[in-house]
């Protein structure tokens, strides 16, 4: 069982020691900056997007005028914020699909 439990360890310390090399790699330094270019600004925008309208009926009567027949601009605009939501959802997974290229490139390189 030792001998086990070395091998085991040995095999850690190797994974994290590769790791650590594949972390500094140009390759995985551009998808950390590709990834967080791309999630910081749409974050930013959904927070911002998603707490306007709280902000905007608590505070102001802006949204409170009628859009169309009986529905009003709040309406409107909180129907307009699940189709921001699915937007960014879909954008986030095709762009999930290039990032998963690029981890690719990344393991093929590590094998060497």
């Amino acid at each position: 069982m030792a001998s086990n439990d070395s091998i085991a360890k040995q095999e850690e310390v190797s994974a994290s020691s590769d790791y650590s090399k594949i972390v500094q790699t140009q390759s995985f330094q551009e998808l950390l900056r590709k990834k967080r270019n791309f999630i910081v600004p749409l974050s930013i925008f959904f927070m911002v997007f998603y707490f306007t309208l709280p902000i905007l009926t608590s505070y102001s009567k802006v949204l409170n005028s009628y859009a169309f027949g009986d529905i009003s601009w709040a309406w409107v605009f909180a129907f307009a914020q699940f189709i921001m939501t699915w937007t960014l959802c879909i954008l986030y997974s095709k762009k999930a699909a290039r990032f998963d290229q690029l981890v690719e490139k990344i393991v093929k390189e590590a094998k060497g």
